[in-house]
């Protein structure tokens, strides 16, 4: 008997390498599990009207038991649709455009289509990133909040030649379709609502975003056609927090008016969630709304009601701008002319016991 050792062959592992992944379910997995063809289980999941109802049943029950999703990259080349649309926003961190969110999620679903959303904070070198990462994946549409968009961001849509809509916002030359209201004509009626309860020394409190300033331009220059720039050096003081807003900067910025500016009599915020933050201090300070001074909020969120005093704000119609906008995109996506581009869908006043 030799004295060398016998080496043998290693036997072959159990373990699949680390990075083997199970393979992914396919649709001939589906129509074999069903007992059908491949080209049935496509109609059975796309155009279930052409298929019997013992067949449809069979193929989703297959699709349930096999957790099969189909590959809608594929058949958004062959159609040329991804029957997505993508919605931009500033921030999802406060309520304001939730309402137009979800009446535009829910009216694109009616039509078969599905939302993605994309925040894209206040500056515009961060919607840019997002608008090439979209643009890039080929959206059945795009809605976006607000019309000032860099002018590269504005080429880069318009040669893309997705259907474009633009809300929140008003402009006579969108870059494609529009539903909104005028923010300059919001601040001037605010303007002119105070005024008419006998308010004479208004003060802004306001986030520092491109939309809020042009409601306090429209403010302004109502105010100094009614007299009521009342303060020697700044007409009617207005003092800029971060946007977006929060209860915590109502608060530090009523402070701030306080100090700097006090005997005003009325305070018009850019956002309710300000005005909040506005009561609250006022509160704390012993201050009465609004004998003390009126306050008033903006988009009329589910809290302002509820708020004591309640909260006089301005109302925008969320709903039916994102129905309108969701309408805008499915008629273009399927080829149909859309007849009126630009719907200003105004606002309204909600008047309670805080102004």
């Amino acid at each position: 008997m030799s004295d060398e050792a016998t080496i043998l062959p290693a036997k072959p592992s159990r373990r699949a390498p680390a990075d083997r992944r199970p393979a992914s379910v396919t649709v001939v997995d589906v129509a074999r599990l069903a007992g059908v063809s491949a080209i049935t289980v496509s109609r059975a999941l796309n155009t279930p009207e052409q298929v019997s109802p013992g067949t449809l049943e069979r193929v989703r029950e297959a699709v349930r038991q096999t957790g099969y999703v189909p590959n809608l990259l594929a058949g958004g080349l062959r159609s040329n649709k991804s029957r997505l649309v993508a919605a931009v926003v500033p921030t999802i961190a406060g309520p304001v455009f939730m309402e137009t969110i979800q009446a535009l999620t829910e009216a694109l679903a009616e039509k078969g289509y599905q939302l993605i959303l994309g925040q894209s904070g206040y500056t515009d070198s961060r919607e840019d990133a997002l608008l090439d990462a979209l643009i890039g994946r080929r959206p059945d549409g795009i809605v976006l909040t607000g019309i000032l968009h860099s002018p590269q961001g504005r080429r880069r849509l318009i040669a893309s030649g997705i259907p474009v809509v633009e809300t929140w916002d008003l402009s006579d030359d969108p870059i494609d379709m529009l539903v909104g209201f005028s923010h300059e004509e919001i601040g001037a009626a605010v303007c002119r609502f105070l005024h008419g309860r006998g308010r004479r020394r208004p003060v802004l409190l306001s986030g520092d975003d491109a939309r809020a300033r042009r409601r306090n331009a429209g403010f302004v220059k109502a105010a100094r056609e009614l007299g009521m720039d009342w303060d020697a050096h700044h007409g009617v003081p207005t003092r800029l927090v971060p946007a977006p807003t929060t209860l915590a900067s109502g608060r530090s910025g009523t402070s701030a008016l306080l100090q700097a500016h006090p005997g005003f009599d009325a305070v018009f915020c850019s956002s309710d969630l300000l005005a909040l933050g506005v009561l609250t201090e006022a509160q704390a300070r012993g201050l009465a709304v609004p004998r003390d001074f009126a306050v008033m909020g903006f988009g009329d969120q589910h809290y302002a009601a509820a708020l004591h005093p309640a909260l006089t704000t301005v109302r925008i119609d969320g709903n039916a701008m994102g129905r309108t906008a969701a309408r805008f995109i499915v008629e273009r996506a399927e080829g149909r002319a859309v007849e009126e581009r630009i719907v200003d869908i105004g606002f309204s006043m909600v008047e309670r016991d805080s102004a």
